[in-house]
């Protein structure tokens, strides 16, 4: 373990999950006696819900309060090709305004040591060149390429055989023509930097230790990924008395559970669609809109068929009681639900989130379906036979128990603590 405290940075993107799962992981570290604090534009701070956990603001000048929010409206409604674009191009900015004022940032809070989120390039590149440490953290779906895996935004089944590598590879020019603005800025803060040529995120993953969400049960047959990978599942905090299920719901009632997330909490029309189905099964349904509908739009999902209809709901406890998730495929909702035994309904939107749904129908312990396309009549079918079919027994079982075991939060300080621990002073060292 490591022999001092040491001050840990965290570069990460500004979106509530991810701040979530690191946040998770600063607090385990703090307990340990090191000390952690969040470099990230002014906004981001509202992810933080530990008040012992440091945040340094930069960008005041690019990103000052409230701009946060035109980020997370791309985010959670990027439409088509154009609105993909400007979300892309609003990412590039913010990476590019990181590379600029973060250097400055490590040398004024005296940082020893980052954990960069591997969505956020700039963890990796600020790092290299100031000659620190840097781990890299998958909180969605690890980002690292590899022939005949498909990358996690795209919406496509896993096969082998010439197709679907033909497929795949032709997936990846698609995303790295869309990605351009990003990867310019990547290119081009990386030869300013003095670096390597970089060309995408996947390029700018830490070479002592990457540490991943995910579990390998869960992932695709993967046989390329580096000697210093770790798959240490959920990082969560301890559950607490106030994570407890306080709705009535009778053991011999079947329930259902349906969350988009925090970003597609706002989507009505498909929590009516949801809604209605749970009413053509009789089942009763807990829905969490995490603060996107009014309260009109929540009563009239109730008179659609929803039993409660509420903006939280303790997820883990949630998951716990419920017969069956319906879920965007956010990862951390995917993750707690294996840990719960819950089959799950997968409608995924945006991001990694197709990804995670191929990974889901792979491994045997759900269902997927279109949030834009399928009817209720459709979802209704999906929910009747997750409800019913015991063939999601066995995967669930072998995946939940492979995710309780897998460590989270503790296991990655553990894995961090190392990598501080057997470094030289200029930071050379064996991969952990």
């Amino acid at each position: 373990m490591a022999k001092e405290p040491r001050h840990v940075g965290v570069i990460a993107p500004p979106f509530p999950s991810h701040y979530q799962a690191l946040q998770a992981l600063a607090v385990t570290l703090m307990e340990r006696g090191h000390r952690v604090t969040f470099i990230g534009q002014p906004d981001a701070v509202r992810w933080l819900g530990e008040p012992r956990i440091g945040f340094h603001a930069v960008g005041h000048a690019s990103h000052p309060p409230y701009s946060l929010e035109r980020t997370l409206r791309l985010a959670a409604n990027p439409g088509g090709p154009q609105g993909l674009r400007r979300l892309i191009t609003e990412l590039a900015r913010t990476t590019n305004m990181l590379c600029r004022e973060v250097p400055e940032a490590l040398q004024t809070l005296g940082i020893d040591a980052l954990l960069c989120d591997q969505m956020e390039a700039a963890g990796g590149l600020v790092a290299e060149d100031a000659g620190l440490l840097y781990i890299s953290v998958a909180c969605a779906l690890p980002v690292n390429r590899e022939p005949g895996i498909p990358l996690p935004v795209m919406p496509m089944a896993y096969g082998q055989g010439l197709r679907f590598s033909r497929m795949y590879d032709g997936s990846e020019r698609v995303y790295d023509a869309v990605t351009r603005p990003l990867r310019r800025v990547i290119a081009d803060n990386a030869n300013a930097f003095g670096l390597s040529p970089r060309d995408g995120l996947h390029d700018c993953l830490s070479p002592y230790a990457q540490i991943s969400q995910t579990v390998p049960g869960f992932e695709l047959p993967r046989r390329a990924l580096p000697a210093h990978f770790h798959h240490v599942g959920p990082l969560r905090a301890p559950a607490s008395p106030q994570d407890e299920l306080d709705f009535p719901v009778m053991e011999d009632q079947p329930l259902v559970f349906a969350s988009l997330g925090t970003l597609q909490g706002h989507r009505f029309r498909v929590f009516k669609r949801i809604a209605r189905a749970c009413r053509r099964l009789d089942a009763k349904l807990l829905l969490a809109h995490c603060g996107g509908l009014s309260a009109a739009q929540a009563r009239s999902l109730e008179r659609e068929g929803a039993t409660w209809v509420t903006d939280f709901a303790p997820q883990r406890a949630a998951l716990a009681r419920a017969d069956v998730a319906v879920t965007h495929g956010g990862l951390n909702t995917v993750m707690d639900a294996l840990s719960a035994r819950t089959p799950m309904l997968v409608l995924p939107i945006a991001f990694d989130q197709p990804g995670v749904a191929t990974r889901v129908v792979h491994a045997g312990v759900g269902l997927r379906a279109s949030p834009t396309f399928a009817s209720s009549r459709a979802l209704a079918r999906k929910l009747n036979d997750l409800l019913n079919g015991s063939r999601y027994i066995a995967p669930l079982d072998r995946l939940g128990l492979e995710v309780d075991a897998a460590g989270g939060a503790p296991a990655a300080a553990d894995i961090i603590e190392r990598v501080l621990t057997e470094s030289g002073p200029a930071g050379r060292m064996g991969c952990i």
